[in-house]
């Protein structure tokens, strides 16, 4: 099962290098609850990441800001161990064509 995490970053909490929040926004939900939960911010995506490109373990979708908090969003889907590295690269592309 695919994990969906989330960070805020401040303005504030950027200067120590850190996040303002964390959390879990969907634990244990299939892949396409996860796509949809990874997806459904506000603001519009500036980039989608992968932890690595030949066996990446999860991707992160970094949002621009948010023009009424000033605050950054970064949303991560975190994928199951079971998944061969061709299958987290499939999942990757898929997200990157979203």
């Amino acid at each position: 099962m695919f994990h969906v995490a989330y960070e805020i970053v401040s303005e504030r909490s950027a200067e120590y290098g850190d996040a303002e929040e964390r959390g879990v926004i969907s634990d244990n939900v299939c892949l396409r609850y996860a796509i949809e939960d990874v997806l459904a911010a506000r603001s519009s995506v500036s980039a989608i990441e992968p932890s690595s490109s030949e066996d990446p373990r999860w991707i992160t979708v970094y949002y621009e800001m948010d023009p009424a908090t000033g605050d950054y969003e970064n949303r991560s889907l975190h994928m199951p161990y079971e998944l061969t590295p061709a299958t987290r690269r499939r999942i990757v592309k898929l997200l990157k064509e979203a």
